[in-house]
């Protein structure tokens, strides 16, 4: 348990400890603090919920040849595995590109909040430590989705575009973001309109079309249920209300403020819908944990130049994810399959 306190700690340190670096320095801190955090993710031993499945992909493409494996479903999942086994690697080099992906966009994303290690700190008990070290394929896909909605808030639609997309050949749930393009743009939306409906109904054929009628029996029709996802969705909602409250303050930038919004009202849609399908509905607000990220790294400029004010709101920022933490590693169901943390090298 203690490693996964010690990301959760470095993170507060860097938002309590006063002084700012130079730029240099800084990016010398980050590209460390990211390196250490991908080791951990790709070098964890027998650690996460589905280690066996994901082993079990390893070991079964193995096997195969290159057009059997791409066959398999998710082909930019097998294809890292497929390449993996041809070279003579293990389960670890899969893990370790997955977990350097997602630190990529962890800290691309982070650092263009104005509070970056605030945002790294609300990113570690569930987003780095859960769906970092549990869900390989969905951690990749939002690895993806993070460096995508840097681009989208920064109107790159084309950029965005192409991250979604690479995302989806990891986990083809990454596709439900790509609406999100259109109702966020504020220029050429026509064209932003089609060129995201032709992207999508492309990636739709490509990799949906086929498991689409067994993805909606099991998800929607058998009522597949997935334990915690009502907990899950209500921590987007937090963040989404307040975005909904205070956009104006929490984001200067119209463009940027207009896709936060539809994040935000994209999250307290999935609150009803959790009694209908609440897997479904959980693998989607896994693309909106961004928004907490973005909301609480911004909560400290409501208080304006009040230096006490500011504090006290950081202190409830950290408070508030020290307790998730805790409360996660404590009495989560499945919290079991994530300890001990094993280190690959000395497991």
């Amino acid at each position: 348990m203690l490693p996964f306190w010690l990301m959760f700690l470095l993170p507060a340190w860097a938002v309590l400890v006063p002084g700012r670096l130079p730029v240099r320095q800084q990016a010398i801190a980050w590209s460390a603090v990211g390196a250490v955090f991908a080791l951990m993710i790709g070098l964890r031993h027998e650690v996460g919920g589905d280690w066996g499945n994901y082993l079990d992909h390893f070991k079964s493409v193995a096997h195969m040849d290159f057009a059997e494996a791409m066959r398999k479903g998710d082909p930019g999942h097998y294809l890292v595995n497929w390449l993996a086994t041809r070279a003579g690697g293990s389960i670890y080099w899969v893990n370790l590109l997955y977990g350097s992906v997602l630190m990529w966009g962890t800290v691309v994303f982070c650092r263009r909040q104005p509070w970056p290690w605030l945002a790294l700190l609300v990113a570690v008990p569930y987003m780095l430590i859960v769906v970092g070290m549990g869900y390989s394929r969905q951690a990749m896909a939002l690895g993806f989705a993070l460096l995508g909605l840097v681009a989208l808030g920064e109107h790159r639609i084309r950029t965005f575009v192409i991250f979604v997309a690479i995302g989806a050949l990891f986990h083809k749930s990454a596709v439900l973001l790509l609406p999100i393009a259109a109702l966020a743009a504020s220029r050429n939306r026509f064209l932003t309109a089609g060129m995201v409906g032709i992207t999508s109904v492309l990636l739709y054929y490509l990799l949906l079309s086929q498991d689409a009628d067994s993805m909606w029996t099991n998800y929607v029709e058998y009522q597949m249920e997935s334990q915690g996802a009502k907990i899950r969705v209500l921590m987007n909602a937090v963040p989404a209300v307040l975005m909904l409250l205070f956009g104006r303050r929490l984001a200067a930038n119209p463009q940027e403020r207009k896709l936060w919004t539809w994040m935000a009202w994209l999250a307290l849609l999935c609150v009803p819908l959790v009694p209908l399908a609440s897997t479904a509905v959980d693998r989607v607000a896994l693309y909106l944990i961004p928004l907490q990220l973005f909301v609480f790294s911004r909560l400290p400029l409501l208080a304006g130049n009040d230096i006490r004010t500011r504090t006290g709101l950081v202190l409830g920022v950290i408070g508030y994810y020290a307790a998730v933490q805790f409360v996660w590693l404590n009495f989560a169901t499945h919290a079991q399959y994530w300890l001990p943390y094993q280190f690959a090298p000395f497991a």
